[in-house]
């Protein structure tokens, strides 16, 4: 039975958050990609262009964030469906880190602003 343990999540980390990586292609999920992600208070992200649609569930904290240049914060129990093609950045400027889940599809990868695209670790 295909069961993740929070304590077995491979930890990534990038630009000031931690990556908690559950299913992707090599955990045997064909489809989906899902992790947790910790952003440091403090922390300001990097605008990054997505290539699929991506979901993200705030847990804890509070979030700031920039969607094809218009901002927004998003506050525990609140869902942003970041769509494929758009420009993306979080920023988390409160006094405690943020906790949230993401989910998107295999194959994604993100577009930095020099022009780099990444396929992150932890969705292969």
């Amino acid at each position: 039975m295909p069961i993740y343990r929070s304590a077995d999540a491979v930890q990534h980390r990038l630009h000031g958050t931690v990556f908690h990586a559950y299913a992707s292609p090599s955990t045997g999920s064909k489809q989906l990609c899902t992790w947790r992600i910790e952003v440091a208070a403090g922390t300001t992200g990097v605008p990054h262009r997505v290539a699929r649609d991506e979901v993200l569930i705030l847990f804890a904290g509070r979030l700031a964030v920039t969607l094809d240049g218009a901002a927004s914060v998003v506050e525990p129990c609140d869902v942003l469906v970041i769509p494929a093609g758009a420009e993306f950045r979080v920023d988390n400027d409160g006094p405690v880190p943020a906790e949230a889940w993401v989910t998107t599809s295999a194959g994604f990868e993100a577009t930095l602003p020099d022009g780099t695209t990444i396929t992150p670790p932890w969705v292969s």
